[in-house]
């Protein structure tokens, strides 16, 4: 209670405080310190006390602003980290870098360093070591003792040993000491010598499979063997062909002949050459003994007696002469050595002839011999072929008698076939004569019986009707004797005996076919044992004839292969030559790729190198962007009073904007006039609107005053007030003690009190610092601060005043209207004058709204009331509204020749540099006003300089003009001059596609629908082909422009005279109306032109644009048609979207949504059924309209219970419901407001519409959507742009493909727009067999490749996930590439690759990969592609007309540029903030999939045979789980290491709407010793004891907003700190470092058991968090796997709905007892499975079970009463796996049991058991614990699906009221499918 007088407390203070010193407070004067002084207590100037680190301070507290030299704190007393106060001169000090080890800012890498004494502490940054930083880390190299050096993370690859605790380098070069795993080089990066592989992404190396003697070398990487010199061979296993000496291991020697040798090179073999006549010696270097003159030709016989002579001279000699081996002197022993060899020469010139003889002869006697071997080797084989020939034929001849006696008994065997088959033919004939006979007997019998029974009805008849002539009586009587008479006359018997012997004679018959048919039958099972051994022996006989052919053949070859092997060894010397000249080419080729292969490979380390800047320069924006994030966040407080005040005025503001948004649904109605009236009276509501503003900004300044005036005595209360401070935390400790007895009260009383308690406590700790921080505040600064508001007040006085001054003359104009309209007193010329006057208040308010804005940021940004901001953003939201439907005003404006327009430009302006479209509608009359050279439009910069586009009249043309670059091009449409023009308004469409333009043309028939097209191509010279335009200085011209707009000369012309009425930009509806200012429009004189209505077709009238952001509204849709028996709604809907509204009817808590869904038609409603919303999906066909075409869709509701769906008028589905009235008056058309959607879950996820509907109709009522008047935001028509899809997004796996007239390989020309995170993927893909051409993006660079030659970009970064153009074009000349107009590369064309001819056949091309390609898959966007197709002209591609579509989808490019970290860790070290922990990404080598829970399913090895629609692993997010689904949800950890008594760094992320639940809860058994992290009122509060005293932090701000939160919790001994997001530091401690503490276990997450907590945390935060956690880290790491599970599943990401999920981890809820599954009872559920087998129910018992389970689509219940077992089945005809809701109903009956699954049957009848009880027993849903299922089911897998509506004997499940949830099982929430 004392807690709650205190702000009543407070009020009597400042109003006795104002009185007391309202009179000395309004005669003081404000006094105003110059700069660098600030004003004092006793309002004296004092100079700053800034230690000369700041210029200035603030004028009221003395607090230095921006302090320089690295200095910080509020008087520049403290250093930034990383720096240490140095005293300095005149008492100054100076802040100077830590000198960690060097004193520079380069060489400074401490966090922070102080002073112990005489010694410098450093506290190193990561990476560092030593006292002072000097040398680096484990795992770090560098020299951190050079300026400019440091240290940096050893990259080892990961190939080190995994066995050290760091990646080893040496600390200084940083060069990897224990390479592992084969691997080797400074960073491991390639596999060691002897090996190849991948070392860094496979680590694969393995061993060359090289010779080691002849390799040098192995390749690293693709393993090719690099030989020695003179070795060949694919494994260097041999020497070249002239080379020898591979055994030494050194290479091999060339062996080369002397001149007089017959070859070049010598034998291989016996590395020696054969001499010419002659000549001698090993390579034939010399002559012979007893030859000289040594020649290339030989050497000639010596002329002498004794044979001999010299063999330089031929002088002749007594004995031959010696030959001087040395070229040397040689020593004695050499010359013995020549004497021995020439005693020995002369026994070897005796054998020399024979030795020529065996050297010149031995190749070919080898070659005879081995021919005289095969030749006998062929002639033995043929004699034992010819022996084994006559055994053969002995055989042949016995085969062939015993076939010819086959073939007689088969040709008996065929005419007893024939005589068979006429006697059944006979037969046949006459069973058939015998059956027609019958048949017609039959007839006759029929007709007669049925005479008969007339004649008795005849006569039933006339013996009742009396009146019926006695006379027509008696002849029928007498006819009918006759007949009778005749009918017994007939005498039948005397043909029964014929019948009879017919019958007779066809039995016969029939038993005689059936013998010859069993003796056919017989000879036909001999036959094919016979034809067996037929075919057996024709084929040996075959094989004996084919081996004499091949015999004979055998000895032909070996002639003609002796005759050839002659010319064979020419041929071979020949080819041996070309060989050599070959070899040498490769390895000159091969030289050269080594070059090329070392040049890429330092390109390589350089994109490395760019790829560590960019990620530093990623880094670096990330910390900016988080300072500014904090900056953006801090939000100035206000007064209370005034607060309360805002807050009643916000509830002013919020009725304001209902008004506003009637009036902005009225803006939009049918009818221009209309609309400009209802447009106006929106800014009459805004004058009032204005008013309220001016009263309460008044009223703001009256607050200010008397806030003023109040604080003027606060300095004379202080004493009171921490007396008031001690009173009042006494009144705490009441009030806590009051809180224990009353626990059970209201829950906002205890909140209330909690608060109050932790406040009090804090009071008490810190009181003597709050006397301190109250003695020293400076109030006068608070009159300042007042003084400001008064001015923010007056200056929104004044806008305001302003503002109402340009609405009086509107009000007025409205008033004026209005009374017109009373009267009836209204003309056409009155409403185009409403029409201009509503667009200039338009452009006033432009003009003065925005200021007004930024005023009322000033008021939003004093937020504590959340409805003040939510009010003022939706006043913005309508305004912008205001400003859509501005821009879909479809009214001309008329030009006088003096006037302009500047329209606003396209909200997307990266679109225009692409492609830039402008259509319009044109008006003029060459009688009235001849024709001249009129400028018409001009889009561009205000200079006329830059790229421009624009449309003009010249020389009676219409002509279409831009600039690209340097280069203009001028389009004149010729062929239909201006002049001939009729005078109605005529369309005009101006396109530019990259360098290509087009002008069209369409003019209307006066008298029909007729129209005439015109069209006019051009092309700009140059290669510049994108729209270079600055968004800031773009301007949109119409008509003409004004003094100060220069417009390039092609345009400089007169203005236009005439109308024009605006179309589209790039198919995007706008308006002139839309306007940013007009100059010299007067609609009074010149009123805008009529449109004549007929003209381009009725879409326009009959048809309505839906953009996907507007919608109609019909209100009370009673009016034309009442709801009766059969309730009819008919619309039809053309659109190309995926999703989108039909129509929507809502009432509060029931709704009806016909949507698309997939563009598959899906309708969902509730009318308040007690089982929920009703749905009718299906994937039929008939269902999928997105193939922008009309499709007419009905939904009839039948006598109050039936919906039934129909497609084109053919009946589709229908669905009963309960019978209910429709309970709705409003239906919305295409969209729906968001208040509408965010009314339920099930419309949360709707989006608009985005294509046309026409036609619709209620009761066959037809409606005007644009006459509603809560219509907002679509058109009229239909342009047939609107369903082409020009952009396309690609996944990485889908591509787009079609067919086209082009010739790509020798005339093309082609461009697209891509945008893209991935550095390489396919963007545009053909192939003709193994000729490719394509457009790729390989490793960030786009290359063009034809056919093997390549064209790459110069630039390398392009994905960027920005967008960029590529022009690729192929002629005869050149390949050229050309990205963004700025990278340009060329090639010059060979001339042997251009074609003789272009083939025009139609060919395949793909966009985004291909089916048939090698490379990869594009991920990301392509837009605005063309390709120069030979059958039309260039235009844009339609990609939804391309009949192949993998994947693909064409709504929107979610890529966006990269994320930035959150934080860089440069930004961190040196970040001024009070942070001492570290914030970085999240690390990519955390462990993939989900933490596996406890309840894994029993038995995985079953096989999922049956595939289900829906896939059994929902999208979720990684390591992230959900918690909340009951009240104890959580997760237990039971192992965590002993360090945890000591010091935790605890972190995980967090997202959540919860404003109370327990996160994380970890304490002893008695609970003594205890931490705890949740959330109370939305913020997070973390507190652990210390002995007796608690360490309790709790944020400033509140965490409960659904976003993702990074939390760390640390405990440091004493000390606790909480870091939120990174940004945001709370630290508290308590008294004691020695205290002990401990705990046992286990850690709970997200909860905990019930009763446990309560001891230590408010009862209200003890319950389980409600939210997704993820990344629960201790110390860095991730917690080891889950003990137990409670509750918890993956946190889906995506779309939820109503029911209980079982997830594939497995889990498991039992029932409590309340719920009884004996002998009778019956059992509904509704499941979804995403399994095709598993456990739906099981009831145990240790005597019988009660089972029902799926398996594999088929639902099963098995049952066993004690005596024996017995089931049931139900298989639905699509299974119970197909993705969609199915209904169960299972009733037992003692021993009967029936199952229901959609209304499919079937039950079983078991045995009457007189044992069984009806006793209760535990119920279990979605499994069971392991031993429970019976060994007959046929599964044991843990189900995994949706379940909801569980009833047992009519009474409703809850599950959150089970006894035990146990696994990961989700209450109240499913993954929608």
């Amino acid at each position: 209670m004392a807690a709650k007088s205190l702000p009543f407390c407070f009020l009597c203070i400042f109003l006795l405080t104002a009185r007391i010193t309202s009179g000395e407070q309004q005669q003081s004067v404000l006094k105003v310190c110059g700069r660098g002084f600030f004003l004092s207590e006793q309002s004296e100037c004092l100079p700053c006390n800034c230690k000369g680190h700041a210029d200035y301070c603030e004028d009221i507290t003395g607090i230095c602003i921006n302090c320089k030299d690295h200095s910080m704190g509020d008087f520049c007393e403290m250093c930034e980290d990383g720096y240490i106060l140095t005293p300095g001169l005149g008492g100054r000090h100076t802040c100077q870098p830590c000198a960690c080890p060097l004193p520079i800012p380069s060489n400074n890498f401490a966090v922070h360093c102080d002073k112990g004494g005489a010694t410098l502490r450093c506290k190193c940054q990561e990476g560092y070591a030593g006292n002072y930083c000097e040398r680096c880390a484990p795992g770090y190299y560098g020299s951190p003792m050079t300026t400019g050096s440091s240290c940096k993370r050893c990259d080892c690859n990961g190939n080190t040993d995994p066995n050290l605790i760091f990646n080893e380098c040496h600390n200084v070069t940083g060069h990897c000491q224990h390479c592992w795993g084969n691997t080797a080089g400074a960073n491991c990066e390639r596999c060691a010598p002897g090996f190849y592989g991948d070392a860094i992404s496979a680590k694969d190396c393995r061993e060359c499979k090289c010779d080691k003697c002849g390799t040098s070398s192995c390749d690293d990487r693709t393993g090719v063997c690099h030989c020695k010199p003179g070795v060949t061979g694919r494994l260097c296993d041999q020497c070249e062909e002239g080379y020898s000496g591979f055994s030494s291991c050194q290479g091999c020697r060339r062996c080369d002949c002397g001149p007089a040798s017959l070859r070049s090179t010598c034998h291989p073999l016996t590395h020696s050459c054969p001499c010419r006549p002659g000549a001698g010696g090993r390579y034939c270097e010399r002559c012979l003994p007893g030859y000289w003159n040594y020649s290339p030709s030989g050497c000639q016989k010596c002329d002498c007696e004794s044979g001999f002579c010299d063999m330089h001279t031929g002088r002749c000699l007594a004995e031959p002469s010696t030959v001087n081996l040395c070229n040397i002197t040689c020593d004695q022993c050499i010359w013995h050595l020549i004497k021995d060899m020439e005693n020995s020469n002369k026994t070897l010139d005796q054998l020399k002839v024979g030795v020529l003889n065996i050297t010149t002869g031995a190749a070919a006697n080898d070659r005879v011999k081995y021919y005289n071997y095969t030749a006998h080797q062929l002639q033995t084989g043929y004699r034992v072929w010819r022996n084994k020939s006559s055994v053969v034929q002995a055989q042949t001849e016995e085969l062939k008698e015993a076939a010819d006696v086959v073939v007689l008994d088969i040709r008996e065997l065929g005419k007893s076939e024939s005589v068979v088959n006429i006697l059944w033919n006979m037969l046949d004939n006459d069973t058939l004569e015998t059956f027609t006979l019958a048949e017609q007997l039959s007839i006759n019998l029929t007709d007669l019986n049925i005479r008969i029974e007339e004649m008795i009805h005849d006569w039933e008849v006339y013996s009742i009707q009396q009146e019926v002539d006695p006379e027509v009586v008696r002849k029928s009587t007498e006819d009918a004797k006759e007949i009778v008479a005749l009918m017994r006359k007939i005498d039948l018997s005397p043909g029964e005996p014929i019948a009879t012997g017919e019958s007779t004679e066809a039995h016969d018959l029939l038993g005689r076919i059936r013998q010859l048919e069993k003796k056919l039958m017989i000879t036909n099972s001999r036959l094919p044992s016979v034809r067996e051994v037929l075919s057996r022996f024709s084929g040996r006989l075959s094989e004996a004839q084919g081996f004499l052919v091949k015999a004979d053949s055998n000895v032909h070859e070996t002639e003609n292969k002796n005759r050839a092997s002659v010319l064979k060894f020419q041929r071979h010397e020949a080819k041996l030559q070309r060989l050599m000249e070959d070899h040498d080419i490769v390895n000159d080729t091969l030289e050269a790729a080594r070059d090329f292969i070392a040049q890429t490979q330092r390109t390589v380390a350089e994109v490395d190198a760019l790829g560590k800047n960019v990620t530093e320069y990623h880094a670096a924006i990330d910390g900016a962007s988080q300072k500014l994030t904090e900056k953006t966040e801090r939000l100035s407080l206000v007064d209370r009073d005034l607060v309360q005040k805002a807050d009643k005025h916000a509830e002013g503001l919020e009725r304001q904007a209902n008004e506003l948004e009637e009036d902005l649904r009225k803006s939009d109605a049918s009818g221009f006039v209309q609309r400009a009236i209802t447009a106006a009276n929106v800014y009459k509501n805004i004058v009032k609107y204005v008013d309220d503003a001016n009263i309460t900004s008044l009223t703001t300044f009256n607050l200010s005053e008397r806030a003023e005036d109040a604080t003027s005595g606060i300095n004379a209360q202080l004493e009171y007030l921490i007396t008031q401070s001690d009173n009042v935390f006494k009144e705490s400790v009441t009030l806590h003690s009051e809180q224990i007895e009353l626990k059970h009260e209201v829950a906002d009383k205890l909140k209330y009190i909690e608060e109050t308690k932790e406040t009090m406590e804090n009071n008490m700790k810190k009181l003597s610092k709050i006397v301190q921080d109250i003695s020293e505040l400076q109030t006068d600064r608070t009159p300042q601060r007042l003084e400001f508001t008064s001015e923010v007040a007056s200056e929104t006085l004044n806008r305001s005043a302003e503002v109402l001054q340009s609405i009086t003359p509107i009000s007025r104009k409205i008033e004026e209207w209005d009374n017109n309209m009373k009267n009836n007193e209204y003309s056409t010329a009155a409403y185009e004058q409403a029409v201009a006057s509503a667009g200039e208040a338009v452009e006033n308010l432009n003009l003065l709204v925005p200021t007004l804005l930024d005023k009322l940021k000033v008021v939003e940004n004093k937020k504590p009331v959340s409805n003040v901001t939510t009010n003022i953003m939706r006043i913005r939201e309508l305004i912008a509204q205001a400003r859509s439907v501005a821009k879909k005003v479809q009214v001309s404006m008329k030009f006088n020749g003096q006037s302009s327009v500047e329209v606003h430009p396209h909200s997307n302006l990266e679109e225009l540099k692409t492609m830039t479209s402008i259509s319009l509608f044109m008006r003029v009359d060459p009688d009235k006003d001849p024709i001249e050279d009129r400028f018409i439009l001009y889009l561009g910069d205000r200079n006329g300089v830059k790229d421009y586009m624009g449309l003009a009249i010249k020389n009676d043309n219409l002509v279409f003009v831009y600039k690209l670059g340097a280069e203009e091009i001028e389009i004149p449409l010729s062929s239909k001059p201006v002049s001939q023009w009729p005078a109605v308004f005529n369309y005009v469409k101006i396109e530019r596609l990259g360098r290509h333009g087009k002008v069209f043309l369409t003019v209307p028939s006066q008298s029909s629908t007729d129209e005439q097209k015109f069209i006019q191509k051009g092309e700009a010279p140059g290669t510049e082909s994108l729209f270079d335009i600055d968004p800031q200085d773009l301007l949109f011209f119409v008509g003409g422009v004004p003094p100060d707009v220069k417009l390039p000369p092609p345009l400089g012309l007169a203005p236009f005279v005439g109308c024009i009425e605006l179309s589209s930009l790039n198919n995007d509806v706008i308006s002139l109306y839309n306007f940013k200012q007009t100059h010299k429009i007067n609609v009074t004189t010149s009123p805008p032109c009529p449109r004549y209505k007929l003209a381009f077709s009725q879409s326009r009238i009959a048809s309505y644009l839906f953009d996907g952001k507007g919608y109609a509204l019909i209100s009370n849709i009673e009016r034309r048609g009442k709801f009766s028996v059969v309730t009819r709604f008919d619309i039809s809907v053309r659109t190309i979207a995926s999703d989108g509204v039909i129509f929507l009817m809502a009432n509060e808590d029931k709704f009806f949504l016909l949507e698309l869904k997939n563009g598959i038609l899906r309708l969902m409603y509730d009318f308040g059924f007690s089982n929920g919303p009703k749905l009718l999906e299906n994937n039929l066909a008939k269902l999928q309209i997105n193939d922008a075409k009309y499709h007419e869709v009905s939904v009839i509701y039948h006598q109050s219970k039936k919906v039934i769906l129909l497609v084109d008028k053919s009946h589709v589905k229908s669905m009963e419901n309960p019978k209910t009235t429709l309970p709705f008056a409003d239906i919305y058309i295409g969209g729906a407001p968001s208040s509408i959607l965010k009314s339920r879950p099930e419309l949360s996820s709707v989006v608009g519409l985005k294509g046309c509907v026409k036609g619709f109709q209620f009761q066959k009522k037809d409606f005007n959507l644009l006459e509603e008047p809560g219509t907002i935001g679509i058109s009229s028509g239909c342009p047939e742009e609107s369903f082409m899809s020009r952009k396309a997004y690609f996944s990485g796996k889908s591509y787009l493909g079609s067919t086209a007239k082009i010739s790509p390989f020798d005339n093309f020309e082609g461009g697209l727009n891509f945008r893209t995170l991935q550095p390489s993927g396919l963007l545009f893909y053909h192939n003709e067999g193994s000729d490719e051409f394509s457009i790729s993006l390989e490793n960030g660079a786009v290359v063009l490749n034809n056919r093997g030659v390549k064209v790459k970009s110069h630039k390398k970064q392009y994905n960027d996930g920005r967008s960029h153009f590529l022009l690729a074009s192929v002629n005869n000349q050149k390949y050229s590439l050309l990205v963004d107009d700025e990278d340009k590369q060329l090639k010059k064309r060979l001339a042997s690759a251009v074609g003789s001819s272009y083939d025009s056949d139609v060919k395949t091309v793909y966009y985004g990969g291909s089916p048939s390609s090698t490379s990869k898959n594009f991920t990301g966007c392509i837009s605005y592609a063309y390709i120069n197709r030979l059958d039309q002209d260039i235009e844009p591609e339609d990609f939804n007309r391309y009949p192949e579509k993998v994947r693909i989808s064409l709504e929107g490019c979610p890529v966006q540029q990269p994320p930035a970290a959150l934080l860089s860790r440069h930004r961190a070290n040196t970040s001024g903030t009070k942070q001492s922990q570290k914030v970085t990404r999240d690390k990519s080598s955390l462990p993939s999939g989900l933490t596996e829970l406890g309840s894994d399913d029993q038995e995985s090895a079953e096989p999922n045979i049956k595939s289900c629609f829906l896939s059994s692993s929902p999208k979720s997010i990684h390591h992230a789980f959900r918690f909340g689904s009951i009240a104890n949800s959580r997760q237990h950890y039971a192992d965590f290491p002993d360090s945890l008594s000591q010091r935790s760094h605890f972190s995980l992320s967090m997202k959540t709407h919860s404003s109370f639940g327990l996160i994380f809860y970890v304490s002893d058994a008695q609970e003594d010793n205890f931490m705890a992290l949740f959330l109370a009122h939305g913020k997070l509060l973390y507190t652990f004891n210390v002995g007796d005293q608690r360490v309790k932090i709790k944020s400033e701000d509140k965490y409960n907003d659904g976003s993702w939160h990074s939390v760390i919790f640390i405990r440091d001994g004493n000390v606790g700190r909480l870091i939120v997001d990174g940004l945001t530091m709370l630290e508290d401690s308590v008294q004691g470092n020695n205290v002990s503490w401990h705990i046992s276990g286990p850690l709970y997450v997200g909860g905990v058991p019930a009763g446990r907590a309560q001891k230590n945390i408010q009862r209200n935060s003890a319950y389980s968090f409600t939210g997704c956690i993820k990344n629960l880290q201790l110390d860095g790491k991730q917690l080891s796997s889950v003990a137990d599970t409670f509750g918890v599943t993956p946190c889906f990401d995506g779309v939820s709905e109503g029911g209980t999920y079982f997830s594939e981890e497995g889990g498991y809820i039992v029932l409590d007892d309340s719920f009884n599954l004996g002998l009778r009872f019956e059992l509904v559920m509704e499941v979804r499975p995403r399994v095709a087998s598993g456990v739906l129910l099981h009831v145990h018992s240790p005597d019988d079970y009660f089972t029902v389970y799926i398996h594999q689509g088929a639902v099963v219940v098995l049952v066993n009463d004690g005596t024996r077992e017995f089931f049931t089945k139900v298989s639905p005809k699509q299974g119970v796996c197909s993705g969609s809701w199915h209904k169960i109903t299972v009733i037992r009956d003692a021993n009967v049991v029936q199952l229901d699954v959609d209304s499919e049957i079937n039950h079983v009848v078991g045995p009457l058991s007189p044992s069984s009880t009806d006793s209760r027993k535990p119920v279990f849903i979605g499994g069971t614990p392991d031993g429970f299922l019976p060994e007959s089911a046929a599964t044991r897998k843990a189900y995994v699906g949706c379940m909801r509506n569980l009833t047992i004997n009519n009474s409703r499940v809850n599950f959150s009221k089970a006894v035990l949830v146990s696994g990961a099982v989700s209450v109240g929430t499913c993954p929608a499918s």
